[in-house]
């Protein structure tokens, strides 16, 4: 007996997916290419696409995104710089990309890069901290017992 559901209840074919994944990198490396080349906007400053996701109708794309140096101040600069242009890369990515619509662009900043760093640096700081107690014990057991004199026992 076959069942009552519909392929089309199923979710979306292994295909449509694949594409997704594909339109998203080929925006994610036309949106890369026309910041570094076409925008003017002084306000978008050292921008790196980290990820790009889009709804399976392409209606709309979230760009997610990371700034350098990441202060407070550059962050809402490029923000505004990237909202002031997002229209004039809509345009482009239109002219670009061969699918039946371009995607309303939502630029958001992906924290995950400068999270990234600061696990990094408390790493490194756990690390030199350990070593350096390891030296310490180490250099404090080495002058309990002069060269070439045996160890006795205490």
């Amino acid at each position: 007996m076959k069942s009552s559901r519909s392929k089309k209840s199923r979710g979306p074919s292994k295909a449509v997916v694949e594409r997704g994944f594909r339109v998203a990198d080929q925006i994610q490396r036309d949106l890369a290419e026309l910041l570094r080349g076409e925008v003017k906007d002084p306000r978008v400053g050292f921008v790196t696409i980290t990820d790009v996701e889009v709804t399976p109708d392409y209606a709309h794309a979230k760009i997610f995104y990371s700034v350098f140096p990441d202060t407070p101040q550059q962050k809402a600069t490029t923000q505004a710089g990237l909202a002031a242009s997002r229209g004039f890369l809509r345009g482009r990515l239109g002219d670009l990309l061969t699918i039946h619509q371009t995607p309303d662009l939502h630029f958001i900043l992906d924290e995950s890069v400068a999270r990234g760093a600061a696990i990094s640096a408390l790493i490194d700081q756990a690390n030199a901290a350990m070593n350096a107690a390891t030296d310490a014990a180490t250099a404090e057991s080495d002058d309990d017992t002069a060269p070439g004199e045996p160890e006795t026992l205490r």
